[in-house]
């Protein structure tokens, strides 16, 4: 079936997480990836588990629809096996250290002299350039450095880091976009280029409204555990089984949630009646709103903010998420089958289109489970 990358090949050298995600997901769209993989193996994820038919769960989420060959890049005969498949790709991708692969003497300069079309993208933790350039970084690192962990976590509580490697993942995505952008602008110049991209800046850049805050007003983001900076009530409350997502962030949701809840004079309270005065008296608001909301049930009153149209939801935990009904209506889990270790789910690509499906041909590969069938292709 075709898909919008079919025809672009991708030499993924990555491990990891941040860049063999973003490669995944263009494999999801077409693209042959091929994981070049050093011959005792280069990827500690591989490591991580639990375990799944002796397969890592971590690996195996960040993995699908690519091959896997054997190459010991400090190997001079496989150097330049690599360099004949350069010819032959439209990207590598590679998260080795700064310097690394120049020391290696496959460097941009080095690849674009064998494929003037090449595009290398370089993922690091701090960049190409800067007095961090060749240090290492991880996503915790990351997370603490970029300042999200200040404003994570509960309020007078330790700094916290997301329960998810959000750094890694954010930077997956500009592995895409920055890989879409350079083949577009190949289309129009017939050249390749260097994409330079680094964990740090991609957390700094997501700061969002944080950082727009402080550089234009100086405000500092505090830690508010599950409430907002900036609106209330939003956040989340007891109800009688368990805990509820609310979100009022807007006056005329406000007074619909004062109908819901049976206190329609709040609206007119010279306490509550703007988004503003409400964040000033929102300690006296939150108590009220507490007390109410024990007395009935997350569903019954998810019952009733849906009929007033008024954001909210279960805190789910991750088993109740991948089987919530959304989930299945959306149908966001899958299976695939790989022939030495069986099946395993995943959780399926969120793009949706009119006019294509996403196919989910291969199960991540096993450690150099291609090498011959990619260096057939080279008519070695």
């Amino acid at each position: 079936m075709l898909q919008p990358l079919n025809g672009i090949r991708i030499l993924d050298l990555s491990r990891v997480y941040a860049a063999p995600a973003g490669s995944m997901l263009l494999a999801d769209l077409g693209a042959e990836v091929i994981r070049v993989e050093h011959p005792q193996g280069s990827d500690s994820m591989r490591d991580w588990g639990p375990y799944i038919n002796d397969q890592s769960t971590y690996y195996v989420c960040a993995n699908r629809n690519k091959k896997s060959m054997l190459l010991n890049l400090k190997s001079a005969e496989d150097r330049k096996l690599f360099l004949q498949l350069v010819e032959t790709a439209d990207v590598v991708l590679e998260n080795f250290k700064t310097n690394d692969m120049k020391k290696m003497g496959l460097g941009y300069e080095e690849l674009r002299r064998v494929n003037p079309r090449i595009i290398h993208c370089a993922v690091t933790g701090f960049g190409q350039t800067g007095t961090l350039a060749e240090e290492p970084g991880f996503d915790p690192v990351v997370q603490a450095m970029s300042g999200l962990m200040s404003v994570t976590g509960a309020k007078g509580g330790e700094a916290t880091k997301v329960g998810i490697p959000i750094a890694d993942i954010l930077t997956s995505h500009y592995v895409v976009i920055g890989i879409l952008s350079a083949l577009r602008m190949r289309d129009l110049t017939n050249e390749g280029q260097f994409i330079d991209l680094s964990l740090l800046d991609v957390q700094i850049s997501s700061l969002a409204n944080v950082a727009s805050s402080y550089l234009n007003a100086g405000a500092i983001t505090e830690r508010l555990g599950n409430s907002h900076n900036n609106v209330a009530p939003y956040q989340v409350f007891e109800c009688a089984d368990g805990p509820l997502m609310i979100c009022v962030g807007t006056n005329g949701q406000f007074d619909k949630f004062c109908t819901m809840i049976d206190r329609k004079e709040w609206v007119h309270d010279d306490r509550f009646k703007t988004n503003t005065l409400r964040k000033e008296n929102e300690k006296e608001l939150i108590a009220y709103i507490s007390e109410i909301m024990l007395q009935k049930t997350r569903d019954e009153w998810l019952e009733q903010l849906r009929a007033h149209k008024i954001p909210g939801g279960r805190v789910n935990t991750i088993e109740e998420a991948l089987s919530q009904q959304q989930a299945m209506d959306r149908d966001m889990i899958g299976e695939i089958e790989h022939p030495s270790y069986g099946s395993m789910k995943f959780v399926k690509n969120p793009l949706r289109f009119s006019g294509l499906n996403i196919q989910y041909n291969k199960a991540a590969p096993l450690l150099g489970e291609h090498t011959e069938e990619v260096l057939s292709s080279l008519n070695i």
